[in-house]
């Protein structure tokens, strides 16, 4: 598995990078010259209502499309993706195809085992190298609980009974 970049919780807002926002602002700048400055000058020029419709829509489309690309390039590595393969795919697919596909495609977000630092997806259980204990569980249908519940939201077993580690049991409190 490939090692995967980390970005914490607090930083899922910086995940559009910088180069991406300046180069949407210039594809929507790009846009606007065209629709604006170029386009009435070749021919008849369409309906004010109609220039200012295309202008934006279309500029948007641009901008976000650039956005969405910059996303991808931030959000595969913590995923353990290639983010090259992924923004090619995104650039090469018209109309936001490889941004789909991208989305639908992608890899559960990768943390480190407290215990033995193999990387482990975010919804296992237990580490499978070490047999490390990662998210409370009930021991009846195995379903993942909160540490702080008294009782198993599916099953309605009781998750004292199960003797959950002390790590666990301390997040609770």
């Amino acid at each position: 598995m490939r090692n995967p970049e980390s970005i914490t919780v607090n930083e899922d807002a910086r995940l559009i990078p910088v180069w991406s926002i300046v180069v949407a602002a210039a594809a929507f700048a790009l846009v606007e010259y065209y629709v604006w400055l170029v386009l009435p000058a070749g021919h008849h020029p369409p309906p004010l209502v109609l220039r200012i419709y295309f202008n934006l829509s279309w500029g948007l489309l641009a901008a976000l499309y650039v956005l969405m690309v910059g996303y991808v390039s931030k959000d595969a590595p913590r995923r353990a993706m290639s983010s090259r393969f992924w923004i090619i795919i995104c650039l090469v697919m018209p109309g936001g195809i490889g941004t789909v596909l991208y989305f639908l495609l992608r890899q559960p977000e990768v943390s480190r085992c407290p215990s033995c630092s193999t990387h482990v997806q975010n919804d296992f259980h237990f580490c499978p190298q070490c047999n490390y204990q990662l998210a409370a569980n009930c021991g009846h249908c195995f379903r993942t609980v909160r540490a702080s519940d008294q009782y198993c939201t599916r099953c309605g077993h009781e998750i004292a009974a199960d003797h959950l580690p002390a790590r666990l049991r301390t997040l609770s409190e």
